[in-house]
């Protein structure tokens, strides 16, 4: 008797929040770890945490295009709200937030999948 794994490729298609996740917070990690703020740096580590990501995603040869945004913050007990709002096809394209912190600093980073 042979068992046969029928494997459903949804996921080959589709925005996958935990996989997304996941690329986020390699690639903060990777860039900023657990450096301390340094308003000099912030420049270049959104730049560099945005194109980390947009490499990783492309890699993943899904059919999305992306949007990517960054947004890097010292710990100093001011506040921060943001809100974003998509009128798009729920079944195809997604999102995915992922607020970050270390001692010193939190980064908040927003990817938005669409669906080509």
């Amino acid at each position: 008797m042979y068992l046969q794994i029928i494997m459903d490729d949804t996921n080959d298609t589709s925005f996958v929040v935990d996989e997304v996740s996941n690329v986020i917070k390699e690639s903060i990690e990777a860039t900023v770890g657990s450096q301390s703020y340094q308003q000099a740096k912030i420049n270049t580590w959104t730049s560099n945490i945005v194109e980390a990501i947009l490499n990783s995603l492309t890699k993943l040869n899904k059919p999305f295009k992306y949007i990517v945004s960054c947004v890097i913050m010292q710990k100093n007990g001011a506040g921060l709200h943001t809100a974003s709002s998509c009128f798009w096809d729920n079944t195809t394209d997604g999102s995915c937030t992922v607020r970050w912190e270390n001692k010193s600093m939190y980064a908040i980073v927003s990817v938005f999948g669409l669906s080509i």
